[in-house]
């Protein structure tokens, strides 16, 4: 299943996605930047997962088999446990840090 989600992906929906920078201490300039990221890009290699997402900010990449938990630097530079999941046709990307946890879901839709 998770071969469905490898191609390229832009954002959809960033519903109060400025509330959410402003609530983990995002700059309004880093903010501004964040707006802009481009494209994630999704590649499925037998059982591991790479997401690599660019923007003006910053790079990044991470690569992940579903259900173990990995080391994560993010684009503003937290480091963070995450953890992948495939439920209910969608992938579940859990970070967790100092007490707090950020999900991020993809899914597929017909548009």
């Amino acid at each position: 299943m998770a071969d469905a989600f490898a191609g390229t992906w832009k954002l959809a929906d960033g519903k109060n996605f400025d509330d959410y920078m402003k609530s983990i201490g995002f700059s309004f300039a880093t903010r501004q930047v964040a707006r802009m990221t481009k494209p994630t890009t999704i590649e499925v290699s037998g059982d591991t997962i790479t997401m690599k997402t660019q923007s003006t900010f910053k790079n990044t990449e991470i690569s992940f088999k579903l259900g173990l938990q990995i080391d994560e630097i993010t684009a503003d530079d937290r480091k963070v446990k995450s953890l992948v999941t495939l439920e209910g046709g969608k992938l579940v990307h859990l970070q967790m840090w100092n007490g707090q946890e950020t999900t991020l879901v993809w899914e597929l839709r017909d548009w």
